[in-house]
C-alpha cells in the first residue's frame, strides 16, 4: 500500500520512477530510431530514383524508344504518387504512421523488382554491325554488297525486308513493364516525405526542426551519389552479360547502340528498399511526451529532441480516434482554407515552375553530357555521382545549418531562398559559351562534297563513291576512315573489303575515303574530342558551383511551407505540396524536355521490324540552346512570380504581429481588471471587518 500511494505521489510529481525500468523505448530513443530509419528510407528512394535516371540512354537503346517516351517512363513515378498522395497525406498523419511508411517501402522495393522484369522475359539485345563476329571464320564477306536492280526501290535505296520473328515482337513493348513498375515505386514512395517531415516536426522542438529536416534530406542526397556509381558500375557490364560470349561483342561503352547491364541495379536498389521497411514496423504511433517529464535516460542534449506536451497538443493530436466518415467530412473544408492562403499558392506556383526546371535539366543532364561532350553514359554517370551530387548534399545541409544560426524567421528565410536562387541562375548563363563541334560524319552533319565543313542541312548518304554498293540508309554501323570523317557504315563508305574480326576488324579500298580507293576504315565513331576535352573541365566546375550554390536556399524554402501555415494544417499542406508539384512538374517536365530533344536528333536507328528507334546522333548546337534555354526561361517565370508573394508576405507577417499585439494588450487589459477588482474585494473586506471590529469594541465598552 505504502509503495502503491509513493508511486502514486511521484507520478503526480510527474517523475515516474518506473518509467526507467519499462521495456518500452524512451522518447528521444524513438525519435532517434525515427531519424536513422526515415533517413535510410530516403536513402533508398534516392538510390532508386537516381539509378532511373542514370539508366536513361540504357533504356532508349534496349527498347528502340525516343526520348519522350523515356520522359512518359520517367513521369509514370509521379502519376502513382498522384493516385494517394493528399488522402495518404490526410489520413495518414491521424493513423499509425511508421507503419505507413513501412508498407510504403515494401510497394517501392516491388515496383523496382518488376522494373527489371523484362530483361528476363525479352530476347538477347542485338545490335546492327556488318562485323563479322565469328573469330574462327576466314572467310570475311564483303561490306558493300552487290544487288540485282530489283533489289532497289525508285530513289535508288536498298530495300528494306523486315526481320523474321517481327509479327510476334510487334504486339508486345516490354517498356511497359518499367512504366508499370515506376507507377507502383510511385505509390509506395508516397507517404515517406509528407509522413515522415510532419513525424519529425511534431516531436522535436522549434529551433531544431530545421537541422534535423536540412540532416534527413542530406542523407536523402546521398542516395543519388551511390545510385548514379550503381549507374556507371552497370553501364560497362554488357547488357546480356553471362548469356553471351564478351569476345564476339564487336561495340564498346562508348558507342550509340552499346547497352549496359541495366537490370542489375534495379535488383540491388529492391532490396535495399526492402530491407529500409524492417525498422519502422518496431515504431510507436506517437513519441511518450505525456506530461511535463522528461525520461531519465535522456542526456540534456537528447531532451532537446522532445517537446512539451501543451505545444504537441496544439501541434498534432497524436491520439485522437477518429472515424473515417469524420475526417472524410472535415477533408474538403480543410483543404478550401488551404488554398485559400495566398502566401502558400504563390509559394506552391513558384516551387512548380522551379521543380519544372530542376526536373527536366537533372533527368537529362547524363544524356547532355554523353551527347555533347561525346562522353561515355558510365563516365556520365560517374561525375554526376561523384562531383554534382555531394555538392548538392553539401549545399542542403550548409542550408539548415545556417538558418539555424542565423535564426532566419520566415522573412529570411524566403529572402535565403530567393537569393541563393538568383546567383545560381545568373552563374547557369555561362553554359551557353561552353560548346563543343558536333562529330563530322559523312552525309549526316557534312557533305560527302566539302567534307571539312560541317553543316546541319539535309544532306544524302548516297553519292557516287557509294553508288555501286547497295547500302541500307538506315542503319547505323559508324566506321572511322582515315581522314579523320565518320561514315555512317563501311557500305556508305564505298569499301569493299574487310580484314580481323570483332573490334579489330579493319576495312580496306574505301573509295569514299580516298580518291585512290585504297583507303582504310577502323570500326566505331573517330574521337575528334580535342575541343571538348579543354571545355569539359570547365563545365564541371561550374556545374559544381551553381549546383551548391542552389542546393543552399533548399532547406530554407522548404522550412518556409511549414512556417507559413497553421501547425493543424501542416500534413496536408506538405501532401497537397507534393500533389500539385508532381501532377504539375514531375509528369510533364521530362516528357516536354525529352519531346524538345528529340527534335534536334539528326540520324534515328531503325527497329528490327520497321520504324523509328533511338537516336543515334544529335545536333549539339539545337540540343545545348533547347536543353539550356528551355531550363533558365522557366527560372525567369518562377523569378517574376516571386515578387507578388515577397509582397502578400510581408502583409501577413505584418497582420500576425499586430493581432499579436492586440491579443497581448486585450490579455493585460482583463489582467488589469482582475486584479482591480480583486483588490476592491479585499479593500471592502477589510473595511467591513475594521467595522465590525469597531462595533464589537463599542458593545464591550458599554
Amino acid at each position: 500500500m505504502e509503495e502503491r500511494a509513493e508511486r502514486g505521489r511521484a507520478q503526480e510529481n510527474g517523475r515516474s520512477d518506473g518509467s526507467a525500468r519499462e521495456p518500452r523505448p524512451s522518447a528521444c530513443t524513438s525519435l532517434r530510431m525515427f531519424l536513422v530509419a526515415l533517413s535510410f528510407a530516403y536513402f533508398a528512394k534516392a538510390l532508386s530514383g537516381s539509378y532511373m535516371k542514370s539508366t536513361i540512354t540504357q533504356l532508349e537503346r534496349r527498347f528502340d524508344i525516343p526520348s519522350y517516351l523515356i520522359g512518359v517512363i520517367d513521369g509514370s513515378f509521379e502519376i502513382g504518387n498522384l493516385l494517394v498522395i493528399a488522402f495518404v497525406s490526410y489520413f495518414g498523419a491521424k493513423l499509425h504512421r511508421p507503419k505507413i511508411i513501412a508498407v510504403g517501402c515494401i510497394l517501392m522495393s516491388i515496383g523496382t523488382f518488376i522494373i527489371a522484369l523484362p530483361h528476363f522475359i525479352i530476347g538477347r539485345y542485338e545490335y546492327e554491325t556488318s562485323v563479322r563476329r565469328v573469330v574462327n571464320s576466314t572467310l570475311n564477306p564483303s561490306p558493300c554488297p552487290v544487288g540485282s536492280p530489283a533489289d532497289r526501290t525508285q530513289d535508288g535505296k536498298l530495300l528494306q525486308v523486315p526481320a523474321a520473328g517481327c509479327e510476334s515482337e510487334s504486339n508486345l513493348s516490354m517498356w511497359i513493364y518499367v512504366l508499370l513498375g515506376n507507377v507502383l515505386r510511385g505509390i509506395g514512395e508516397t507517404p515517406v516525405q509528407p509522413l515522415g517531415i510532419s513525424y519529425i516536426d511534431d516531436f522535436a522542438t522549434e529551433e531544431n526542426a530545421a537541422l534535423y529536416v536540412g540532416c534527413v534530406q542530406t542523407i536523402s542526397v546521398v542516395g543519388p551519389v551511390f545510385g548514379y556509381l550503381l549507374g556507371s558500375l552497370c553501364a560497362k557490364i554488357y547488357v546480356d552479360i553471362g548469356f553471351v560470349k564478351m569476345e564476339t561483342i564487336t561495340i564498346t561503352p562508348a558507342d550509340a547502340r552499346w547497352v549496359g547491364a541495366w537490370w542489375l541495379g534495379y535488383l540491388i536498389a529492391g532490396v535495399i528498399t526492402l530491407l529500409s521497411a524492417i525498422p519502422f514496423w518496431f515504431l510507436p504511433r506517437s513519441l511518450p511526451t505525456s506530461g511535463p517529464r522528461v525520461p531519465e535516460k535522456c542526456t540534456p542534449e537528447q531532451t532537446s529532441f522532445i517537446k512539451e506536451s501543451p505545444l504537441l497538443k496544439h501541434k498534432y493530436p497524436a491520439d485522437e480516434h477518429t472515424s473515417f466518415i469524420e475526417m472524410a467530412k472535415d477533408f474538403f473544408p480543410t483543404l478550401r482554407t488551404l488554398l485559400a492562403h495566398p502566401v502558400y499558392l504563390i509559394y506552391l506556383c513558384v516551387t512548380i515552375i522551379q521543380l519544372n526546371s530542376l526536373i527536366g535539366m537533372v533527368t537529362y543532364k547524363p544524356k547532355y553530357i554523353e551527347q555533347h561532350f561525346r562522353q561515355s553514359a558510365s563516365k556520365a554517370n560517374f561525375l554526376m555521382g561523384v562531383i554534382n551530387i555531394p555538392a548538392v548534399a553539401l549545399g542542403m545541409f550548409s542550408g539548415g545549418l545556417l538558418m539555424k544560426r542565423l535564426k532566419l524567421n520566415i522573412m529570411g528565410a524566403a529572402r535565403f531562398a530567393f537569393g541563393t536562387s538568383l546567383i545560381g541562375y545568373i552563374l547557369s548563363l555561362f553554359f551557353f559559351a561552353m560548346s563543343c563541334e558536333n562529330a563530322k560524319v559523312a552525309g549526316v552533319t557534312l557533305s560527302y562534297n566539302s567534307l571539312d565543313k560541317i553543316s546541319y542541312d539535309k544532306h544524302s548518304v548516297f553519292t557516287a563513291c557509294n553508288s555501286d554498293c547497295f547500302c541500307s540508309p538506315s542503319d547505323w554501323d559508324p566506321v572511322c576512315g582515315e581522314n579523320g570523317i565518320t561514315y555512317v557504315s563501311p557500305c556508305l563508305a564505298g569499301c569493299t573489303t574487310s580484314a580481323g574480326s570483332g573490334k579489330n576488324t579493319v576495312f580496306s579500298n574505301c573509295s569514299c575515303v580516298g580518291v585512290a580507293g585504297n583507303f582504310t576504315a577502323s570500326t566505331g565513331q573517330c574521337p575528334q574530342k580535342d575541343d571538348c576535352d579543354r571545355m569539359f573541365p570547365y563545365f564541371l566546375a561550374l556545374s559544381v558551383i551553381t549546383s551548391f550554390i542552389i542546393s543552399l536556399g533548399g532547406t530554407p524554402g522548404y522550412m518556409l511551407l511549414i512556417r507559413c501555415i497553421k501547425p493543424q494544417l501542416k500534413s496536408l499542406a506538405l501532401g497537397f505540396h507534393a500533389l500539385a508539384t508532381r501532377t504539375l512538374a514531375g509528369i510533364p517536365a521530362p516528357i516536354y524536355f525529352g519531346a524538345i530533344i528529340d527534335t534536334t536528333c539528326l540520324k534515328w536507328g531503325q527497329k528490327r521490324c520497321g520504324g523509328i528507334g533511338a537516336c543515334r546522333i544529335y545536333n549539339t548546337t539545337a540540343y545545348r540552346i533547347a536543353y539550356l534555354g528551355l531550363t533558365l526561361s522557366l527560372r525567369t517565370i518562377s523569378f517574376i512570380i516571386c515578387i507578388p508573394g515577397f509582397i502578400l508576405l510581408s502583409r501577413q507577417l505584418k497582420k500576425e504581429e499586430r493581432s499579436g499585439i492586440h491579443g497581448a494588450l486585450t490579455n493585460g487589459g482583463t489582467e488589469l481588471e482582475a486584479l482591480r477588482k480583486e483588490e476592491f474585494v479585499i479593500s471592502n473586506s477589510e473595511q467591513s471587518q475594521h467595522t465590525s471590529d469597531n462595533s464589537t469594541d463599542r458593545q464591550t465598552r458599554l
